[in-house]
């Protein structure tokens, strides 16, 4: 099967934004290779290291929370 690895980046972003916490903060407790692909792509700051949780860049945030409307919000 060939996944798509832009949908996953996706949904994860957009799950982030659920455990969003401290004004840019969230949770990372996703799988590894999608957080580091996200960090790539200038979305979330390193998420290697100690710390439960990831910071949230300004255009990651946006995204995060406009993922998370479009994916999961009722119409």
């Amino acid at each position: 099967m060939d996944i798509d690895e832009d949908k996953i980046d996706e949904a994860v972003l957009a799950l982030l934004y659920l455990t969003l916490h401290d004004g840019a903060r969230a949770w990372k407790s996703f799988d590894w290779e999608a957080m580091n692909r996200l960090h790539e792509k200038g979305l979330i700051g390193s998420p290697v290291g100690k710390a439960k949780s990831v910071l949230f860049t300004e255009n990651g945030l946006k995204e995060s929370e406009r993922l998370f409307q479009k994916l999961f919000a009722k119409d």
